[in-house]
């Protein structure tokens, strides 16, 4: 019995740094607003609809007009490439037209993360290849 108590417990507060990672995110997400939408009624703006960014082929949200650089960039976003962008995307994507210095913070790279996963399964339109 104390096992189950003890991993009902660890569940609870696993669940709960996670919850609590994506509101932190959401808070870091705020600057990419200006750029971004996510979420049911997301659209492009200034930048695509980050919506099921996770396992998306860079470029190829319908209707958005990317870089040839980010169209031809060959990156299927995951953890490690979204990363690895976020923290400088003209160092990662060379000549891409986002305008962004990057976030520096791991934590707050961690709790984007979250947040954007939030997202995976909001709707997107995505351009055939």
């Amino acid at each position: 019995m104390r096992m189950l108590a003890f991993g009902l417990a660890s569940l609870l507060a696993i669940t709960e740094a996670v919850a609590q990672d994506s509101a932190a995110g959401e808070k870091v997400f705020v600057p990419c607003k200006a750029c971004h939408q996510v979420g049911g009624t997301a659209k492009n703006a200034v930048g695509p609809v980050l919506n099921g960014l996770f396992g998306r082929r860079a470029g190829s949200v319908e209707g958005f007009s990317y870089s040839p650089a980010n169209k031809n960039s060959g990156i299927t976003w995951d953890e490690t490439t979204f990363r690895e962008y976020i923290k400088d995307p003209k160092v990662k994507i060379p000549g891409t037209k986002m305008a962004f210095a990057g976030v520096k913070d791991e934590k707050k790279v961690e709790d984007l993360i979250a947040y954007l996963h939030s997202f995976d399964k909001a709707p997107v339109k995505l351009s055939q290849p």
